[in-house]
């Protein structure tokens, strides 16, 4: 007994020890020295469950230094890896990777554990259970239909392949639609579809049973099942003929009956769940009526907020199960006519789970103490075993320092070379734990981690603490110093802790300064240098004041700080210890905070912060912002009479903006109960007010404050005040006649509202009379309604009416008389002596006698002239129009007929309408709008251009508008600088689509106008624009000789020679000398018009026929198109549309303008010079 005393005692101790054990930084650089042994960081699950389709991933993962290798068991012995061809360990981890794509994967099922080992140590992982995910097929079975009886229970039984994991059952229809559940028919947590009652609508042929395989995600289903519901008479019809006509059913239909459990069975079951899973527990009852189902534990109450019900109470859920769960429960089923119970009572067990956690890595020193602690629980108890390295601790090789003590390794004296990995498992029936704690033995001299030179700032008065985070093994001892080193910090202001920090409790300024951390032990000293700075603190000194503000006017809080220089601050404002609103009417300064245009919602307390680096100071105000009055009080009715009452109040708070009136306001509760109505206002000065009523109303009042900010929350309600009914004040207004029918009168009025009405017994008294016959006043009452209909009435006849108001206390006042006609009909008449007089051709102009009033027999809205266009007078232009319809209000005798075609047949007429419809069709006409100018050719285009003839191919004009009597064809020459040259014309006959212009120039562009003619006159122009061709031997020729050199130089020489014989000329003419005439003819003949012989590859006889000579500077192409730069003009580039424009005489008027598209554009050049052989011959060039 004094031996186990002395060892529970020495466990204490080691244990308290333990406390002060080293612990390894965290620090990178110190963890890539230190030894260590094999931890694992990753591991596959025990139950692992794989997929078929896929590779095998079984995870392994451990760090340690060095870093560990790798090995594997299988189902208890070596994996050799090696040998296996289809498995791969991944570098630098113990992961393998499982190919099957050569092999299946049920191959592969087994138990593995995964060993990491260094020269420190050596890692288990736990094991793992490889299993292939299984989705079987159903089994192929031919299912009967089952024919049940209406009422009796029934239960359609799923039973899946059994598949790993299990699957997840539902119930679906052919359409895949759930089939629907309730408290009647409902799913079992063995898949089965359980009836309490079946009902004729029950019958069905598709219910269908579906199991999903979560891990493949596949779906089975079950063939589908047929269920029958039929009632004891259809039964016998249906069955008496396999049965010699005798009924299947003898008994009476199913009676009622109270409810029996389908499942569990019998009156009490048990179940056992683990702690940590789901209790399911489940009762279903068959009866008629449907059974309800109820839950109670015996024991005590249901576990709050981890229970509920599933399957309209069928299934009873815990999650999360602990000990306290276990005990009886009872579930209850109850109809009308009794109720059933059955107990079932649980059990908790626990496979087993750490108390405190899983055991710890363990660091020490060499000569140290320590503990390895393994404490686990469950249920039943669980057993513990100790390994080491994978070993029984039993086979492991003894060690002197350490002693094993059930889930407790007690390490005495500690020595290097004892560093070992060392397995924790904990099991019993339900499953097991397993846990790795390495125990590292290290030797290490001591090392200072916080940074050398770090400066700590703190705030005077505050606490200062100074870190020295160490390491080494054994564990260093640290001792501080302060500037000189003339002594240990060690007492008062100073406090060590055993981490290595420095604490000071109130720092001051004269702590400031150089401090240094030594740590020392067996192995050495190591030293380092920190430095503290104690600031002044931060104060506010001017702090804001408690402010109160109007609404829209603006306010001010200062908030003036002091601070420490060498600290930047840094000024936050806060209201109501939230962020400002984002709102720019709140302005923030160095030291204020402005608000302008204050509403209620700035109302609050503001704070000004101020922060630096260290510290902070803060201080508040508050806000009041003046608020509409709060609600009068204490109503109360006096002086009551038998239309007027006294109403007093006592009014609330003004909020420091005085009450400029009070608003009264009335509710009927007899009318219109929840609608308040302003009744009357008073001065805010007065607290009571005389109230005229009216008759038969049922009042509540209450009272309303304004002041400036608006109007107070109302009142209480008054007590209610009723005034005695009298007879109506006033009738109905807007009464109106007006017919529906032809022979009737609709008499309707604005009915009187419940206040107005004065009285019960609400009715009106409609009287009515024709105008202008001596006549009495019919008379009728009506009540609840708003018109009255008289039948039997003349035809549009004007009548007096008048409509009094009445109630069961008398009559209103004598009403007032109001007029209306009787219901209209269609006229009867069409209009007379309709003429028709055309003004032009779009325009003509329609007369007619107006239909007298009588015949019109209703209000007359006016004259409708519907007028189609029959066809055109033109062969070629056929046309039908649909019929167009003119209205013209009122009493009007003609009207304008516009829009008409040129030259066309119309028809037309003419009728009366009124407010019922239109009368007769006057008699039908027709006119013919006469002939106008034509539209344009719908096309002109050029073809078979030559040298100096261009051929002209138009179409004639779509809208002819009448008879083309011609066309007008006008051309003139265009220069590259657009200028136009004299205007050509020719008169075409109608019949005529082309014409062959001869005698042109050549190489010159041509703007060509067409337009037709009517009687009327010429139509729009249609143009276009063409180039005759050049010749392209002398084109070509030309080019030829003016690239050559010789030609170049002939031609300066023949310069030079001119202006010889220019000078000369000169001399003998200042000599008054005579020449021959021929000589003179000579001397002025221009070289360009020289002929040039054709041997000499000279031009030949050149003219200056002005109807040959080109434009200037024009260049013209030998394909007739006419090339120019973007900034050439044409003829239609200054126009509308391309088309030219002409006076009445055919002139052409307007600047020449528009491109054409029949033109290619590419690059030429304007020019102005003369004409010259070498002008053509370099105007030519650029083409060829």
């Amino acid at each position: 007994m004094m031996e186990r005393r002395m060892d529970t005692a020495l466990l204490v101790l080691l244990m308290g020890h333990l406390a002060a054990a080293l612990e390894v930084p965290l620090d990178p650089k110190v963890l890539e020295e230190l030894p260590q042994p094999p931890t694992i960081t990753h591991q596959s699950p025990k139950d692992y469950i794989i997929d078929p389709r896929e590779n095998i991933v079984i995870h392994c993962d451990a760090k340690g230094k060095p870093h560990p290798s790798f090995s594997w068991t299988r189902n208890g012995t070596h994996f050799d890896i090696d040998e296996d061809a289809n498995v791969v360990m991944r570098p630098h981890s113990g992961t393998l990777v499982v190919d099957i794509s050569r092999e299946k994967a049920d191959h592969y099922e087994g138990v593995y554990q995964c060993t990491a080992r260094n020269k420190h140590g050596t890692a288990v992982s736990h094991n793992i259970v490889i299993r292939q995910s299984r989705s079987p097929l159903w089994s192929k079975e031919r299912i009967k239909p089952i024919v049940v009886q209406e009422g009796v229970s029934l239960v359609l039984p799923c039973r899946p392949p059994a598949g790993l994991p299990p699957p997840i059952i539902f119930w679906m229809d052919n359409n895949f639609q759930r089939l629907p559940q309730s408290s009647r028919v409902s799913q079992s947590l063995n898949g089965d579809l359980y009836f309490s009652n079946v009902l004729r609508e029950d019958s069905r042929n598709d219910y269908i049973c579906y199991a999903r395989f979560p891990h493949t995600q596949t779906i089975q289903q079950k063939q589908p099942i047929t269920v029958k519901v039929l009632n004891l008479e259809a039964i016998n019809d249906t069955m008496a003929a396999f049965y010699n006509d005798t009924d299947l059913f003898s008994e009476d239909p199913v009676d009622e009956r109270k409810p029996t459990f389908l499942i569990p069975s019998g009156s009490s079951s048990s179940q056992t769940v683990l702690r940590g899973q789901v209790l399911e527990l489940e009762c279903i009852a068959e009866g008629l009526p449907t059974p309800e189902i109820y839950w109670t534990k015996v024991s005590g109450d249901l576990p709050a907020q981890r229970w509920s019900f599933l399957y309209y109470k069928k299934n009873l859920r815990i999650v999360n199960a602990s000990a306290s769960d276990a005990g009886d429960y009872r579930c209850g089923a109850k109809n009308k006519l009794g109720s059933v119970h059955h107990t079932i009572h649980v059990s908790v067990k626990a496979s087993p789970y750490w108390i405190s956690g899983a055991p710890r890595n363990l660091v020490l020193a060499p000569g140290e103490n320590g503990v390895l602690t393994c404490r686990a629980s469950g249920t039943p108890k669980p057993s513990i075993t100790w390994l080491m390295n994978g070993i029984p601790i039993e086979n492991s090789p003894k060690d002197l320092s350490r002693k094993v003590e059930d889930d407790t390794i007690i390490f005495t004296d500690i020595q290097m070379g004892s560093s070992a990995v060392y397995q924790c498992n904990v099991s019993n029936g339900h499953g097991y734990l397993m846990a790795n704690a390495f125990v590292n033995v290290l030797s290490e001299p001591p090392r200072v981690l916080t940074p050398a030179d770090k400066v700590y700032q703190v705030i005077k008065n505050h606490r200062a603490r100074i870190d020295c985070a160490f390491f080494g093994s054994p564990i260093p001892k640290i001792t501080w110093f302060k500037d000189s080193r003339s002594s240990t910090l060690d007492g008062d202001p100073y406090i060590q802790h055993d981490n290595g920090t420095l604490e000071i409790h109130t720092a001051q300024a004269r702590n400031s300064g150089k401090y240094t951390c030594a740590a020392r032990n067996m192995l050495g000293i190591f030293e380092n240098h920190v430095y503290l700075e104690v600031k002044e603190p931060t104060r506010i000194l001017k702090q804001p004041e408690y402010k109160v503000v109007q609404r829209g006017r603006s306010v001010v809080f200062e908030c003036k700080v002091k601070h420490d220089p060498t600290l930047v601050p840094t000024m936050t404002w806060l209201k109501d210890d939230g962020e400002l609103p984002d709102d720019e009417r709140l302005i923030v300064d160095s030291d204020s905070l402005t608000i302008t245009d204050v509403t209620e919602s700035d109302g609050g307390v503001y704070t000004c912060v101020m922060n630096t680096t260290l510290d902070h100071d803060s201080a508040s105000a508050e806000l009041t912002v003046v608020e509409r009055p709060d609600p009068p009080t204490d109503l109360e009715l006096t002086d009551q009479k038998k239309r007027s009452v006294q109403l007093t109040w006592t009014p609330g708070d003004e909020h420091n903006s005085p009450i400029q009136k009070f608003l009264i306001q009335y509710d009927d509760s007899l009318h219109h109960r929840g609608h308040w109505h302003n009744l009357t206002e008073v001065p805010g000065t007065r607290t009571t007010a005389h109230l005229k009523l009216s008759p038969y109303v049922h009042h509540t009042f209450r009272v309303l404050a304004l002041n400036a900010m608006g109007f107070s929350r109302p009142s209480f309600p008054s007590r209610m005040f009723k005034t005695e009914p009298a007879a109506p004040d006033e009738n109905p207004k807007d009464v109106e006649g007006f017919g529906t029918e032809h022979d009737n009168l609709v008499i309707s009025w604005k009915p009187l509202t419940g206040l107005q009405s004065n009285g019960p017994g609400l009715r009106y008294r409609v009287m009515w009379r024709q105008k202008a016959v001596e006549s009495d006043w019919s008379t009728v009452t009506v009540s609840n309604n708003s018109r009255f209909v008289v039948s039997g009435t003349p035809t549009f006849v004007p009548y007096e009416l008048k409509v009094q108001a009445v109630n069961d206390h008398g009559v209103g006042p004598e009403p007032d008389i109001a007029h209306g006609y009787s219901g209209e009909d269609l006229p009867v008449a069409a209009p007379e002596n309709v003429q028709l007089v055309v003004l032009n051709s779009t325009l003509a102009e329609v007369h007619w006698d107006p239909v007298p009033h009588k015949l019109i027999r209703g209000h007359l809205k006016g004259y409708k002239v519907y007028y189609w266009k029959e066809r055109s007078l033109h062969k070629h232009n056929p046309f039908h129009m649909e019929k167009l319809i003119l209205m013209f209000s009122g009493n009007h005798s003609h009207g304008m007929v516009p829009g008409l075609h040129p030259f066309s047949l119309y028809s037309f007429n003419v009728r009366v309408y009124n407010g019922k419809g239109e009368g007769p069709v006057s008699p039908t006409q027709q006119f013919e709008t006469p002939e106008g100018v034509p539209g344009a050719p719908t096309s002109l285009i050029v073809t078979n251009s030559n040298l100096d003839t261009l051929t002209l191919e138009w179409s004639p004009p779509h809208d002819r508008k009448g008879r083309i009597t011609g066309y007008t064809l006008k051309y003139q020459p265009v220069n590259n600088s657009n200028e136009l040259g004299p205007v050509e014309e020719l008169a075409l006959l109608a019949n005529e689509t082309s014409v062959t212009l001869p005698n042109l120039k050549y190489s010159t562009r041509y703007k060509f106008y067409l337009n037709a003619k009517t009687v009327k006159g010429e139509g729009p122009v249609i143009s276009q624009e063409a180039v005759t061709i050049v010749d392209e031997a002398v084109a070509s020729r030309q080019v030829d000789i003016a690239t050559q050199g010789w030609f170049i130089g002939l031609m300066c020489a023949i310069a030079l020679l001119i202006l010889i014989l220019l000078i000369i000329c000169f001399i003998q003419r200042n000599k008054g000398g005579k020449y021959p005439v021929k000589e003179k003819e000579d001397a002025h003949t221009d070289p360009e018009f020289q002929p040039m012989k054709e041997d000499d590859c000279t031009f030949g006889e050149y003219s200056d026929n002005e109807d040959h000579k080109p434009l200037k500077g024009s260049r013209t192409p030998s394909n007739g198109t006419v090339k120019r730069d973007d900034s050439d003009d044409s003829l239609v580039d200054y126009g509308e549309g391309g088309d030219g424009q002409f006076n009445e005489d055919g002139s052409f008027i307007g600047q020449y303008s528009g491109k054409s598209g029949s033109r290619d554009t590419a690059v030429g050049h304007e020019s102005s010079e003369a004409p010259s052989p070498i002008n053509a011959m370099n105007s030519l060039n650029s083409f060829v």
